[in-house]
């Protein structure tokens, strides 16, 4: 005996306009009997402080309520008998109302302490004597058309440049005696479904390069109390180069975003979701060999870096 839950679409991404459709299967060997068929959308924002790494004491950890985006519940059948076999149950149910008052529709998102997610839920209530038969699955929210920015995005980059006096931390004494300089220009405002563009020329550099690497951060920041808790992560890195570059060679920056992992910009009240990138340049040296699982966010001796802030929006 068993249920399953089947949306009406393979990719699972849904509008809040749009009606939530599918069927629910049920697998029995017998005839059995139920107390009610129904199906549950709920919508959250949940979101978590690890007090260690924020610095907020251990018992703040977990106290933060899930933020309601949706909870709507519809009968799909009354109580009666589901016959032996295979059993197909269509449904359709609305996800947002003309009277709704609940918190708008966020974007799906799956953070280290910000999640933004949406579920249906079935349950088939046997009566006390018997479990009630369940199965979740989640469907991927994304903006209504009508809230997607209008105007096109800007097609001006942002010029960078990285050299041994841009860089606030420690260098090697051969890099920062030697020297290096690497320019180069990228869009910081970005449509999801687009790629992240940009250029990077080598002029210059005393060490040879091992690899440069473009990496995208989420910056999660929740409203606790009087104070805002911050976190930054790392997302994903992708490679630009391999080796030492040829000098005055343009390379290009060409990076996908990941899907679920990132989201458009959110300013809310209670909590907010940034990102930004950071171009970092490796350099050949003996030590990073001794260091090859270090914290993306730590600067080190052999490494040069740029960060720059990136606004993510959702285009037509």
């Amino acid at each position: 005996m068993s249920v399953e839950l089947k949306l009406s679409r393979s990719n699972r991404m849904y509008r809040p306009s749009e009606a939530l459709e599918g069927k629910i299967i049920v697998k029995t060997h017998s005839s059995i009997s139920h107390y009610g068929i129904r199906l549950t959308v709920k919508g959250t924002v949940n979101l978590q402080v690890r007090g260690g790494s924020a610095g907020v004491v251990e018992s703040f950890y977990g106290v933060i309520k899930p933020i309601p985006i949706v909870n709507r519940t519809i009968e799909v059948k009354s109580s009666g008998k589901i016959a032996p076999g295979t059993s197909e149950m269509p449904f359709s149910l609305n996800l947002r109302q003309r009277d709704e008052n609940l918190e708008r529709f966020y974007e799906t998102f799956h953070g280290a302490n910000i999640s933004i997610q949406y579920l249906v839920t079935v349950d088939i209530s046997r009566g006390y004597l018997h479990k009630t038969l369940s199965a979740t699955v989640e469907f991927i929210v994304e903006s209504d058309k009508a809230d997607l920015l209008q105007r096109p995005l800007s097609p001006e980059m942002v010029i960078f440049y990285i050299t041994q006096d841009t860089q606030r931390h420690p260098l090697l004494p051969e890099l920062k005696s030697g020297g290096f300089r690497v320019t180069g220009k990228i869009s910081t405002q970005c449509s999801l479904s687009s790629p992240i563009n940009g250029e990077l020329t080598v002029e210059a550099s005393a060490v040879p390069i091992h690899s440069i690497y473009l990496q995208l951060f989420r910056v999660e920041s929740i409203l606790l109390g009087e104070k805002i808790v911050t976190e930054t992560s790392l997302v994903q890195t992708t490679q630009i180069a391999d080796g030492d570059v040829c000098r005055n060679l343009t390379l290009p920056i060409y990076v996908i975003l990941p899907r679920l992992l990132t989201c458009p910009t959110t300013l809310a009240g209670p909590f907010s979701i940034e990102f930004k990138v950071a171009i970092v340049i490796s350099f050949q040296s003996e030590l990073s060999k001794l260091h090859k699982k270090s914290d993306p966010k730590t600067p080190r001796l052999w490494l040069a870096m740029e960060t720059l802030p990136l606004e993510l929006v959702r285009t037509k």
